[in-house]
């Protein structure tokens, strides 16, 4: 439901140093119009798919998509279709499998949501800073909460707590180096093709598909080495169009946050489910703070209900995970 991000999104494919050998569109509109823009706009080795009712969402369509890749293809690369890469963007990605033969998975950097300033080794940071690398960055309100109340992720960017909420992959620093991880983001993410061989994207994400990037990638870290590579780089123009309305959104944070949780700590011991449920309670409560603080107080109240709502279902209708 996004042809016009996804021509741009082409149109930088166009100016590739390394240009894929096959591309596949899996479009899940409603409509006709993403095929009526690609007709118009050719683009080499390019195949559309507008995937039937019962494909749609985006981990189906991601696998109904992998079922589709020729059998030749040895890497198979993910991108949302509201980004734009830097031209030399696949040949960054592809050589993170050259310097380290054995990693299953690379994902791309995201640099224009980098809100990083270099400062150099031996620097300490202040208590509203994030400071990895010798690079800091401001941090939020809700992170600089969590460290005064001893709730801070105690992982490197990328890597998973035992009780979740972890920092992502945006944490890391654009020094240009690449970084082991175990969770990509789904829409800048590349994989071997043979771990389709026996892992698929879960669908208990439906539709949207909240967290099921972490989900997966977790799940292919415990067989083998992921990467970041922050040389890889691409933009980011967060389309609104085919995002759930807040209330939704809010209960798939919790309830989605839950599912992989476990499937990082499948039996929790209680200091960890103590601080799931914590830090989940707190962020509910700071968006309920912000229906008072901020612009958008009903998008911010709408989102807190559905978080409430989420959790307090936790207690009867506990996602059932997919192994």
């Amino acid at each position: 439901m996004r042809p016009q991000p996804l021509l741009k999104l082409l149109q930088s494919v166009r100016e590739q140093t390394l240009y894929p050998n096959e591309i596949l569109i899996i479009d899940g509109s409603t409509n006709e119009e993403t095929g009526i823009v690609l007709k118009k706009n050719q683009f080499e080795n390019l195949k559309y798919f507008l995937v039937p009712l019962e494909h749609r969402g985006l981990t189906k369509q991601r696998n109904y998509g992998i079922e589709r890749v020729g059998n030749e293809m040895e890497t198979v690369c993910f991108l949302d279709d509201d980004t734009v890469l830097k031209n030399d963007y696949f040949e960054q990605l592809l050589q993170t499998y050259q310097i380290y033969p054995g990693a299953l998975g690379a994902g791309g950097y995201i640099i224009n949501e980098s809100e990083c300033e270099f400062v150099g080794e031996n620097y300490s940071p202040k208590i509203d800073e994030y400071y990895y690398d010798g690079w800091k960055r401001v941090d939020g309100s809700r992170f600089v909460l969590r460290k005064k109340l001893g709730l801070d992720s105690d992982c490197l960017p990328g890597f998973s707590t035992l009780f979740s909420h972890g920092r992502s992959v945006g944490f890391l620093p654009p020094s240009g180096k690449i970084y082991q991880v175990e969770m990509l983001m789904g829409g800048v993410s590349s994989f071997r093709k043979k771990v389709f061989e026996t892992l698929q994207f879960s669908t208990y994400f439906e539709g949207y598909g909240l967290y099921e990037d972490a989900d997966f990638t977790l799940r292919v870290a415990k067989i083998g080495k992921l990467y970041l590579n922050t040389s890889a780089q691409l933009n980011h123009f967060h389309d609104d169009l085919g995002r759930p309305n807040q209330y939704q959104y809010g209960k798939m944070v919790v309830r989605n946050g839950w599912y992989v949780w476990r499937t990082k700590n499948p039996k929790p011991l209680f200091d960890a489910k103590l601080k799931w449920h914590s830090i989940t309670i707190l962020l509910t409560l700071i968006r309920y703070s912000n229906a008072f603080t901020t612009m958008g107080r009903a998008a911010a109240f709408s989102e807190a209900l559905g978080r409430t709502v989420g959790w307090w279902s936790l207690l009867f209708n506990k996602p059932k995970i997919n192994k």
